[in-house]
């Protein structure tokens, strides 16, 4: 099935990866609706920052996921739905994780439950690298053992888990990618990447962090954006888990002392106990296989191994240097 021609949804179209991707399948030609956060600034989230042609070509839905009867209407007439609105924050899953069921697993249930009533063709639901905790073999491949080992990671589960039960058992066209570690501009400052440039873009020589041991694979936004595309456009995928990840993996202070080499700066890294997860809840190690990707999907990352970070990165740091960008961050704080 090829996006060319109909009409697609997009559920957190307001946030990091939401906003990447409603502009790609803008410029793509594809008819999207944005499904944004309601809220009483009439702000768009990031769509606010998107060029002017495609602000005037998308059809915005103010609502909650958590909202069955917004999120059915929200879906009438649309042919595919990315669906993408969630709460990904870990520390804050920590106090709150009651929110977490509701926006994560509810959210989700309103959608595939659409879906099925009104006949969609496609959904394409988002999971998360989080869901495999840490790495009891790697590259971890589709069939590793799901382990919950943070309340966000645990709705992450549930959330998955409904979807996939709505293809078994009613047989909604669901597909369901993974997307490794995304990194790239505007994403929020409770990542760890947009923490390390947001604070070197300010001038600091000390950067301050949580554990800096445990490894990442990360994945440049526009490639999650284009794992987005093919798997919605793959029959192959339906019913399917799918990695996107870059088949990299690299620790967080690696990672750190990379940035500060792109960036020219020699920094020291300080780690503070209240960025630290409990130790029972850090995910160790991460390190994706995406073969499965490339074989149902025909997707493999443009940004693979330590040069095509070092690119990722690169472009990352100079949407931060922006200082219109920088400014929107609240560098002094800790955000959770």
């Amino acid at each position: 099935m090829k996006l060319s021609g109909k009409r697609v949804l997009v559920t957190g179209a307001d946030g990091f990866i939401g906003s990447h991707l409603v502009e790609h399948l803008v410029r793509a030609g594809v008819d999207v609706r944005a499904f944004v956060y309601y809220n009483s600034f009439n702000s768009w989230g990031w769509l606010d920052s998107s060029a002017e042609d495609v602000r005037e070509s998308i059809d915005i839905f103010a609502g909650d996921i958590r909202d069955s009867h917004g999120v059915r209407e929200a879906m009438k007439g649309c042919d595919v739905v990315m669906h993408l609105a969630a709460l990904i924050a870990i520390p804050y899953s920590y106090h709150s994780p009651e929110t977490y069921v509701d926006t994560n697993v509810k959210g989700t249930l309103n959608v595939v439950q659409a879906a099925r009533d009104l006949g969609v063709q496609r959904v394409v639901h988002t999971s998360t690298s989080e869901v495999y905790g840490t790495a009891r073999f790697v590259p971890i491949t589709e069939q590793h053992p799901l382990q919950g080992q943070s309340p966000y990671s645990a709705s992450k589960i549930g959330a998955d888990q409904i979807a996939q039960s709505f293809y078994l058992s009613f047989g909604t066209p669901v597909a369901t990618i993974r997307p490794f570690n995304t990194y790239g501009p505007r994403q929020s400052a409770r990542a760890v990447i947009p923490t390390i440039i947001s604070q070197i873009a300010a001038g600091a020589s000390e950067i301050r962090l949580g554990a800096t041991h445990p490894t990442r694979d990360f994945n440049y936004v526009s490639d999650t954006v284009r794992g987005f595309v093919a798997i919605a456009e793959s029959d192959a995928a339906i019913g399917e888990v799918v990695n996107v990840g870059s088949n990299y993996e690299i620790s967080i202070g690696e990672t750190a002392a990379l940035i500060a080499e792109r960036m020219g700066r020699e920094v020291e890294i300080r780690s503070e106990d209240q960025r630290m997860r409990p130790a029972l809840s850090e995910v160790e190690r991460l390190w994706a296989d995406n073969v499965k990707a490339r074989d149902i999907a025909g997707w493999m990352p443009d940004y693979a191994g330590r040069d095509g970070f070092a690119k990722g990165l690169d472009e990352t740091i100079a949407w931060f240097l922006d200082s219109t960008n920088l400014a929107r961050y609240k560098i002094g704080i800790y955000n959770i």
